[in-house]
């Protein structure tokens, strides 16, 4: 297979990580026939740093050109005044916005290996394997917002449509039907009137779906049940806010954040995937990072882009196999496991994947 890759580093660790997911992806190639061709972009901080901008029209053009899009992370201290009118984040939100990026997946799978590095109990944890599908392009990201009364008075909105809601819902419920065949669907529908329209629209799309169970919780209910049962949750489908905060706590369930990938999907083949952590100034250029999230995102990009299943799972097989030989991370590192840093983990991972 042919595929074009775009590459958006970002900033802090993303560049690092997306690094090490390329090499990745690049040995595979390799040893499978395929040819992947890559080419970068500037996105965050350090597109506003070179040309002004979060999101420059070259970078936007690049992605709208390519079969993929693999992206780090961005934002930092650099640019972290909540007043700019240019901030790094605003690239992101454009960039889904633009490529019509909506349906958010972001799998959590605790590794039997890694069941000790969470604070959950082990008990609890056992057999969790769960993805959330976060709404991308709607809701108070994208609402109107703005100051009145001098600037004393600030405000967000929160707005959906019923077609916004319907095509996420639909997303998830295929995707259940590939695992254990079960959606629970989050909102706040006892409070917000945009939760109601979600509510109704979840409930009338879940009839198409005879043969899938299905649930309404309410998100401050499904934030305790993530900590206290987190093993009953099959696929779970939300607006944008109530997605990123919930998938952040779930990422605890696995131990670190450096563990867990996402991919953005658009319709037809179109995705973005990262990892769901940060920028992590604090460790950025020093070979701290976890590379494994950005590399498993890798993965998800050649399953749900490229259509290639078998070499997704060599890349997941390869990080499971990494693990259960003790090989970690400072993130993850536990006694008498063997501590290296981003690139030798990235090499690592890419020596087995050759091997195949």
């Amino acid at each position: 297979m042919k595929a074009k890759i775009a590459v958006i580093p970002g900033d802090g660790i993303g560049v690092e990580v997306t690094a090490e997911a390329q090499k990745v992806l690049e040995a595979l190639a390799e040893a499978r026939g395929h040819s992947f061709t890559f080419e970068s972009g500037l996105l965050g901080g350090a597109a506003i740093d070179a040309v002004g901008v979060p999101l420059p029209d070259e970078t936007l053009a690049l992605c709208r050109a390519s079969d993929a899009i693999l992206f780090g992370a961005a934002g930092g201290p650099k640019w972290d005044d909540p007043r700019a009118k240019v901030r790094p984040e605003q690239g992101l939100l454009a960039l889904r916005k633009e490529l019509g990026l909506y349906a958010n997946l972001r799998p959590v799978k605790v590794n039997a290996v890694l069941v000790n590095a969470s604070t959950i109990k082990p008990e609890v944890l056992q057999g969790t394997d769960l993805i959330v599908v976060r709404e991308l392009t709607g809701g108070l990201y994208f609402g109107e917002s703005g100051r009145k009364d001098d600037g004393n008075t600030a405000y967000d909105t929160m707005i959906y449509s019923v077609a916004e809601i319907e095509r996420v819902v639909r997303a998830a419920f295929r995707l259940a039907a590939g695992r254990r065949k079960h959606v629970t669907s989050v909102d706040k529908a006892n409070v917000l009137e945009s939760s109601r329209l979600w509510r109704e629209t979840a409930v009338r799309v879940a009839t198409e779906f005879p043969d899938i169970a299905f649930e309404n919780l309410l998100v401050d209910a499904c934030a305790m049940h993530l900590i206290r049962r987190p093993s009953t949750f099959d696929v779970i489908v939300t607006e944008n806010m109530f997605g990123d905060i919930l998938t952040d706590e779930a990422s605890m369930l696995s131990g670190s954040m450096g563990m867990l990938p996402s991919a953005s999907l658009a319709e037809g083949r179109l995705g973005l995937y990262e990892p769901i952590h940060g920028t992590a100034p604090d460790i950025a250029g020093k070979d701290l990072a976890n590379p494994l999230a950005a590399i498993l995102s890798a993965a998800l990009l050649l399953r749900y882009s490229l259509g290639l299943e078998e070499e997704a799972a060599i890349i997941e097989a390869a990080v499971d196999r990494a693990l259960a030989e003790g090989y970690r991370t400072p993130d993850i590192a536990e006694p008498g496991s063997e501590t290296m840093g981003t690139r030798a983990m990235g090499d690592l991972i890419t020596n087995l994947v050759a091997q195949v």
